[in-house]
């Protein structure tokens, strides 16, 4: 993939949305959850702050992280989906 993510903005490839309900029954597109988890692919190179400094971004790429039901920009590259979000939008890392 060639695309670098500026600043605080973070690039998450997302989980897969279920197919099936607890039940067992097929979900249509239209019934299907957008996914909240995913795993990092880039990263931006960081915050800017008042004074010029630059923080560094708190996740790193392979992490995987839940983000913002609807936050961020869904972008598709080459076939595959990719969500665009700024660091802001990730609530956490999960460590399993």
């Amino acid at each position: 993939m060639n695309l670098r993510p500026l600043r605080d903005k973070v690039v998450v490839k997302p989980g897969e949305e279920e197919e099936k309900s607890v039940g067992g029954i097929f979900l249509p597109d239209s019934a299907k959850k957008k996914p909240q988890e995913g795993r990092v692919v880039a990263v931006g190179t960081g915050r800017v702050l008042d004074n010029g400094d630059v923080k560094p971004l708190s996740v790193k790429v392979d992490d995987v992280v839940v983000y913002s039901k609807y936050g961020g920009t869904e972008i598709k590259i080459e076939g595959t989906d990719y969500v665009l979000l700024d660091e802001d939008q990730i609530f956490a890392i999960l460590e399993r």
